[in-house]
């Protein structure tokens, strides 16, 4: 993942490609060449729209993740509370750990109590039990508590396109 926040100056043209884009995932560049022209009036090449998807991606103005439907794995919420008496030894690989383990869908830092947080996935319970045993096993030293949520029913999962429309906004 890129760590710097992307150098990007965004046209007209690049929010609409971004709205279609979280509209339609799946579109082509080509159908998106005619999207712009027919709905927006921008008259641009496909192979225009393609290069500058490929640019913005590079960039880091947006990323491509590949979720799977909640019906093939368990989601949890989980969060990490710190023991600070091992926490200037140990916080580094424990956070490597998370990062990068394979269960890992979206990882972040919080304020507050537990201040490291994740959403993971797994294929049934148990794995996700085994998990969070393995995890205290090789990093308990600096993990006073981890609390986990199951998270259920999911009702949204998914960007939409008119949150785009405020980069336009914030910019002009």
């Amino acid at each position: 993942m890129n760590e710097a926040a992307p150098d990007w100056e965004f046209s007209e043209r690049d929010v609409v490609i971004l709205e279609e884009l979280a509209a339609n995932p799946g579109i082509s560049s080509r159908e998106l060449a005619d999207v712009l022209e027919t709905q927006y009036g921008i008259d641009v090449s496909h192979v225009t729209v393609s290069e500058t998807i490929r640019k913005m991606r590079e960039e880091g103005v947006f990323r491509d993740a590949i979720v799977p439907n909640e019906e093939y794995f368990i989601f949890g919420l989980f969060e990490f509370k710190f023991d600070p008496t091992h926490f200037a030894e140990e916080w580094r690989d424990a956070m490597a750990y998370i990062r990068d383990d394979p269960h890992t869908l979206f990882y972040f830092l919080s304020d507050g109590e537990y201040q490291w947080k994740s959403v993971m996935m797994f294929p049934t319970r148990e794995s996700e039990s085994r998990w969070i045993h393995e995890f205290y096993k090789e990093h308990g030293k600096v993990v006073s508590n981890l609390r986990n949520h199951v998270v259920h029913n999911v009702i949204k999962f998914r960007t939409d396109p008119e949150i785009f429309r405020t980069l336009r906004e914030e910019s002009g």
